[in-house]
């Protein structure tokens, strides 16, 4: 019997399974559309993103902050002020998301 450990798994290879592990999800893409046209404060994220929850929020942008696609600013003042943006590597997903967004415009209008 094989020893599973030499056996290398082609979804670890694979550009589009690492690309998704980046981006995927329910809400990734989404922050990342609402941050293309610039900075935001974490509470004008919320305010367009109303469906997610504010716990949910969180741990989506810790977790693209750790894959070095949102650069997170915390301004030391009273009240807090924290806010996000693309790094350049998310900067380069820009042509991506809109062709998904134009594919999404015209996949629902097929029904």
């Amino acid at each position: 019997m094989k020893s599973m450990e030499n056996v290398s798994n082609p979804v670890d290879t694979c550009g589009v399974a690492y690309s998704l592990s980046l981006i995927g999800g329910k809400w990734k893409p989404l922050i990342l559309w609402r941050l293309l046209p610039g900075t935001l404060r974490f509470s004008e994220l919320k305010r367009q993103l109303p469906a997610i929850t504010e716990r949910v929020l969180i741990r989506q942008l810790k977790e693209l902050e750790a894959s070095g696609l949102v650069k997170r600013t915390a301004y030391e003042q009273l009240p807090p002020k924290v806010e996000y943006c693309l790094t350049p590597k998310a900067e380069s997903l820009k042509s991506l998301l809109y062709e998904l967004e134009q594919w999404g415009v015209s996949a629902k209008s097929r029904g």
